[in-house]
């Protein structure tokens, strides 16, 4: 059997690999790294995670992304098994250490039989004799690459910008000022409600740290680079300051659902979150601080945050640039380039935005790419799933009309409820009283989780590849 091809061994590519050849389909599977570094890569890993290790909520009774979880658990999911593997202390949150889940899912990808794993840098259109492939290079496709695929398409790769949070050593925050505690006490997935260090500050504390925030300096654009957006899902932190002075505040800074417990009585203004980076707990990352500042003004202003004056960073924030196609008009229903079918995309390049939904759509393109070579039939996954509320936005399901009648811009988005069919659900509780609310909300998130995932298996147990799995699940 030919074997199909995986350009990019990122968590889209890496998830892809390992559901190809776990049904028998040989793989090779190209990595650019080390040969050609990128900006945000630090190893020539598997699956390296470069701007969180989070994988964000894991509750998959009313959280569309705790939802995608669940659907990959029983879709057999590689990077869910790992992700459960080296999971951290992280309230409601997925969060893992990031180098034992890269060394994981390394470790099975280059001892399964099936699977070739190759360092080279595929810097233009792939082979034409390879009958098919799945392009998952991510966010930093290598710029010939890039360009083969527009000039294949006669379009441009649309782009924005991603921040990167900065890490700081654990041994030197101050914990007779921060305190632990998960937002509301909640405890996650291996956590214990105790799962993050907070740190208060007061108003006048908060308006000094704004103002040196949006005097400080900032990475330069490229003249190129200039009229590149940034994604919303994750915006530098100075760029939401200069928004309003209280954006952070009821962002990444908010107070709510925290007590400090050295000063129980006093209110925070806003609060600090930081999250544990690995597993011996050595390293916190900032949550939600992505950032573009210079590396001394970094330092600076972050060590205004009460409880990290003597802060020493593992490592600063940075920028890189990311791109992405125009999906709903260059892509099929099952993922393949209209203009050149035998090209599959997968990852954050098909627009789809976070580490879970890149790995969940390489999942989605290796089974269409499986169906395909063993001469199945291709079966979509219903709407009313994770699975099929994110394929069909990005497939066709953003696009539409502004109000003065222009098309509008594909723009990434993360998995959410509002990519999801309306559903029936209880307006009244058990004891005959109207839901209002919060109330009526989570009802209606909990009828859309519950259909979902008895629609999933029953798309999961109809699936002839499913029945004929020849590669276990890693224990």
């Amino acid at each position: 059997m030919d074997p199909v091809h995986v350009i990019g061994a990122g968590l889209a590519g890496s998830e892809a690999a390992w559901q190809l050849a776990r049904r028998g389909i040989p793989v090779i599977l190209h990595e650019m790294r080390p040969v050609r570094m990128t900006d945000a890569h630090h190893t020539d890993k598997c699956a390296e995670l470069v701007c969180s290790n989070s994988f964000r909520s894991d509750d998959a009774t009313s959280n569309a992304v705790g939802l995608l979880h669940e659907e990959m658990r029983r879709a057999g999911s590689l990077i869910l098994s790992e992700g459960d593997r080296t999971k951290l202390p992280a309230g409601g949150a997925l969060a893992v250490d990031r180098d034992a889940f890269a060394d994981g899912v390394t470790k099975h990808l280059t001892e399964h039989d099936l699977i070739t794993l190759v360092s080279e840098d595929v810097d233009g259109l792939p082979d034409p004799e390879w009958s098919s492939v799945i392009v998952a290079t991510g966010p930093l496709t290598s710029p010939g690459l890039s360009r083969a695929i527009a000039d294949l398409t006669d379009a441009d790769s649309l782009a924005f910008f991603d921040a990167i949070a900065p890490i700081v050593h654990f041994d030197t925050v101050d914990l007779d000022v921060a305190w632990f505690q998960s937002r509301y006490d909640k405890a996650g997935p291996g956590g214990s409600g105790a799962d993050y260090v907070n740190c208060p500050l007061d108003k006048d504390g908060y308006e000094a740290f704004i103002d040196a925030l949006l005097a400080a300096e900032t990475a330069e654009f490229r003249e190129w680079e200039k009229s590149t957006p940034y994604f919303d899902g994750c915006l530098p932190i100075e760029v939401m300051a200069a928004r309003g002075r209280e954006t952070l505040r009821h962002g990444p800074m908010k107070p709510v659902g925290l007590t400090n417990r050295h000063k129980p009585d006093e209110k925070p203004y806003a609060v600090v979150q930081l999250r544990q980076d690995n597993a011996l707990g050595t390293l916190y990352n900032l949550v939600g601080f992505q950032t573009k500042m210079k590396y001394g003004d970094q330092v600076r202003v972050l060590r205004m945050i009460p409880g990290l004056e003597q802060a020493e960073f593992a490592r600063l924030g940075g920028i890189h640039r990311n791109t992405y196609l125009d999906s709903p008009r260059l892509l099929d229903a099952t993922l393949r380039l209209k203009a050149e079918p035998r090209l599959r995309f997968a990852g954050q390049i098909t627009g789809c935005e976070g580490y879970v939904e890149s790995a969940a759509i390489g999942l989605l393109a290796a089974r269409f790419a499986a169906a395909e070579r063993l001469g199945e039939e291709i079966d979509l996954p219903p709407e009313t799933t994770a699975f099929g509320a994110l394929l069909r936005h990005i497939t066709g399901g953003h696009i539409g009309q502004t109000e003065v009648g222009k098309p509008r811009s594909y723009q990434p988005m993360n998995i959410n409820f509002g990519l999801f069919p309306p559903v029936e659900f209880p307006k009244k509780s058990e004891d005959g009283r109207r839901l209002r609310g919060s109330e009526k909300t989570l009802a209606k998130k909990r009828a859309m989780t519950s259909r979902a995932l008895r629609d999933l298996d029953t798309w999961l147990q109809s699936g002839l590849l499913d029945r004929q799995r020849k590669t276990a699940l890693p224990a």
